[in-house]
Formats: C-alpha cells, structure tokens, sequence
C-alpha cells in the first residue's frame, strides 16, 4: 500500500451517529471547504430527518447550482439536481404529480435569489405546499467569488474589488411579502434554532422558507480578512451576551466610512406563519395534505374582485 493511500486512509474521519444511516457513504469525503457553514446545516438538517423518519424514500431533495445545492448529493433520498435558478420549478412539477411526497427544496443566495429569484416568489405566491432552505454565505461562492444579491454593502468580492455599492436583498422579507405562509431565519452559528424551524416548516402545511445565514470562509472570508470558519462563526453571534465585546466587534468590512458588520444583525427563529389554500388545493388535486385554511374566505376575495 503507498504512502498516499496509508494519509488518505489515515485521515478520514468515521461517519457516526444516527444520521449516518441517512448519508450516501460512496459521496464521502464531502467537497466542501473547511469551515463552511453548510455541512454544519447539513448535518442539523439530517438529525431532524432521522428523527422523523426511518428512510427517505418518500422524501424527495431537489436543488439547483452552486456550493449549497452540491450537498444533496449526500443524502440517501430521492433526489433531483436541476439546473441553475430553477430547483423551485422542477420541485413544483414534482409535487404536483407526487403529491404524497415531502419535497424539500435546498438554494442558494445566487441560485434562489439572483437567476432563481422570479421562481422563488412565484412560488411563494402559489403557496405550493413545500419547504424551501436558502442557505445565504452572501457571495457566488463555487463559481469564482463574484457579488450575489444578499452581498453586503462595502464587501469585496471579484466583482467588486472597490466594494460592494448595491443594497442587500432581506431574503426572509421577500419571501413573506411574495405569500409564503411560512418564513424563518437560522444561522450555522445555532444549529439547534434550524433544526427547530426546519421541523415546524415541514409540519406546515404550504410554502415554507427558511433562509440560512452560512459562511463562505474561502471567497468571502479571505477576501475580505474575515479570519477562519471559527472567526466567522463566532461573528454571527455578535451582539449577544454570551459573547466577549471584542468578538462582538468583529469582522467588519474595512476600509470604509461608517464600517459595516459582515451582516446586519438580523432576527432568527420563526418570523411569520399563516394559513391559506395551498396550489394543490386549487387546483383540486388529490394526495396531499389539507392546509385547514378557510376556503370560502379565499374565494371570497376572488367573488368580490369580479363584481
């Protein structure tokens, strides 16, 4: 045996616990970078799974592009890779036609928010009955590091290399004003507060949108002297009690007039629920959960715009 293969053997951790049941081993090692934040939610996405299920194979992942829509190439579910911006799209057709599937929809801020956006609030609006998580490292983190919709005002990035000049979308605002009927917020930092969303979203009945604020490490944080995926992930936590006051002050994006954080400091945890018909309700077909909404209330607003 040589002595590349002895390092490479040597190295690779163990896939233990629960959730290892629900990981396509062949896939491992993940391509992910160190310090990512998305193997973290990963990881906090399959504890939730296992818990609720003893396989997947009514479960279907769908996803499109990018660094966040790679990792479902790791989980033993159905799963559908589809093209750039349009995993809502694909995800729609799937639930229309397998309607006794739970689909879950993985994105990114580029992917869900740039080339995807006019699907992600269409989808929203048709209340599809489906769970939606956006994971957000504010950057086009696979494709070269170029600015996405959710980059920070300040932040350099391969396309802005004086800083950013445009305003960041509220993904999670977006998402409510479009009709979701579900919205939150996580960060990689809290785990444990996506893990309990991501449980409510998928009890919910409609379109549910979790957005996830993870790190990119290797494009952002390095372009822009953020330190390590330790360093970034403590910044998340930043103006909470439990972290020291210099902790609390950094990263921040330099050398610019009034220094912004890495990201505003944004509420987490579930943001918005309510009740309507779902698309397949209207749409009368048969198989899939009932949303409890009060039907005659909907169509009373339809009645009263065509008088």
């Amino acid at each position: 045996m040589s002595a590349v293969t002895d390092v490479t053997t040597s190295t690779r951790v163990p896939i233990t616990g629960k959730e290892k049941r629900l990981l396509r081993h062949a896939m491992m090692p993940h391509m992910l970078c160190p310090g990512c934040g998305h193997g973290i939610i990963l990881d906090a996405m399959l504890s939730v799974l296992s818990e609720r299920y003893d396989s997947l194979d009514n479960v279907a992942f769908v996803a499109g592009i990018g660094c966040s829509s790679r990792i479902i190439g790791y989980i033993d579910a159905c799963t559908l890779h589809t093209t750039h911006g349009r995993p809502l799209s694909f995800a729609t057709g799937l639930k229309l036609a397998r309607p006794e599937l739970t689909v879950i929809v993985i994105t990114g801020d580029g992917d869900g928010l740039s080339i995807g956006g006019n699907h992600l609030i269409h989808a929203a609006r048709r209340n599809i009955d489906l769970t939606c998580v956006l994971l957000n490292n504010e950057i086009y983190g696979m494709t070269g590091g170029q600015a996405a919709p959710t980059t920070v005002l300040g932040a350099y990035t391969t396309t802005t290399p004086q800083g950013n000049t445009q305003h960041s979308f509220d993904a999670a605002e977006l998402a409510k004003a479009a009709g979701a009927t579900f919205v939150a917020r996580a960060q990689s930092y809290r785990s444990q507060v996506f893990g309990e969303v991501f449980g409510q979203a998928l009890d919910h009945v409609g379109f549910s949108f979790i957005e996830v604020m993870s790190d990119c490490t290797e494009y952002f944080g390095r372009t822009n002297r953020f330190g390590n995926g330790a360093d970034m992930l403590m910044s998340q936590a930043r103006y909470e009690p439990s972290i020291d006051a210099d902790l609390t002050r950094r990263p921040t994006v330099e050398p610019i007039v009034n220094a912004q954080p890495v990201r505003p400091v944004l509420p987490t945890g579930l943001l918005y629920r309510s009740s309507r018909l779902t698309l397949e309700e209207t749409l009368g077909v048969k198989g899939g959960r009932s949303s409890e909404a009060s039907e005659t209330s909907y169509y009373d607003g339809d009645q009263r715009r065509n008088s």
